[in-house]
């Protein structure tokens, strides 16, 4: 007998750019109490990557931990976290401290930062003092940090790490997360390097859903990337970000149908500024219903 395919499972996406604190607040106590809705996401840039360049942008992981205290059944989470910015074992640290917060519904999102090709998200480390790697130090950093934040949640006694490029001396996380053995992590990307470091390491796997025929092309290389590890590939889940229309649901409700067919089983929808009134309760009757 055929086993069932899982039931997707339908989020949303506030990027905290070109908007009020209070708009995204609105939006996510709202999704809170519509059980169609199961996951609420930010992003992380440290300035606007669209609309205004000197507009207002929030920083990812502190909003987050706002709402997570606000919130008390959506999954939450950073879509994703550029591993770039903060030092692991500090993001693990932050990571346990929302997981606290919020009672074990943390998802960790987590990439290898943005591409050295996009300008307007360059700028930002350059305006913040961050320094910014090639490519082939920014996917060796990401297998690393993926290490260092399990062992740093997981681990009961210190521990040192000499690594190519992260050492630490006595890393120690206390408290712990609240999910057990930690919470998912999740990797988001698209080139082929960055999927063998999903493959190893990531519950989930995030992929942008705009071009979805490249979607699926890096879906048939996830098989690829799985079955040279020897992974069952149920035991990833993919998950895709597709961009929402207002004026337009049937076109949203046609990428679901293909993304699920396709077996991504965990959507996101990308929400654009600004939120219209009741855009939760929107989602769910016109996009997942």
């Amino acid at each position: 007998m055929l086993s069932a395919s899982p039931q997707p499972r339908f989020g949303i996406m506030t990027a905290p750019q070109q908007v009020d604190y209070r708009d995204v607040q609105r939006v996510w106590l709202e999704a809170d109490a519509i059980p169609e809705i199961e996951h609420a996401w930010l992003f992380d840039h440290l300035l606007p990557i669209g609309g205004d360049p000197l507009g207002p942008v929030f920083e990812g992981w502190t909003l987050l931990s706002a709402l997570a205290a606000q919130t008390s059944r959506l999954r939450v989470g950073v879509l994703v976290t550029s591993n770039r910015i903060r030092p692991p074992a500090l993001l693990a640290k932050m990571a346990a401290t929302v997981d606290v917060v919020s009672d074990g519904r943390l998802d960790l999102g987590l990439g290898a930062g943005s591409r050295p090709s996009w300008p307007g998200a360059r700028r930002e480390y350059d305006a913040h003092g961050l320094p910014f790697h090639d490519a082939k130090h920014a996917i060796g950093s990401l297998a690393e940090a993926c290490t260092i934040i399990k062992r740093v949640w997981t681990e009961e006694e210190p521990f040192d790490f000499d690594g190519t490029y992260h050492q630490l001396k006595g890393a120690f996380g206390n408290p712990k997360p609240v999910q057990s053995p930690h919470p998912p992590l999740m990797i988001g990307g698209r080139s082929k390097s960055v999927l063998r470091v999903v493959a190893e390491h990531a519950d989930l796997w995030n992929v942008p859903g705009a071009d979805f025929a490249d979607a699926l092309e890096r879906s048939a290389t996830m098989d690829r990337l799985l079955d040279e590890l020897g992974r069952d590939p149920a035991t990833l889940t993919r998950s895709i970000h597709l961009p929402v229309s207002y004026d337009d649901p049937a076109r949203t409700r046609e990428a679901v149908a293909a993304a699920v067919r396709a077996g991504f089983t965990h959507v996101i929808f990308g929400l654009p500024a600004p939120y219209p009134e009741g855009v939760a309760r929107w989602v769910a009757d016109e996009l997942v219903a």
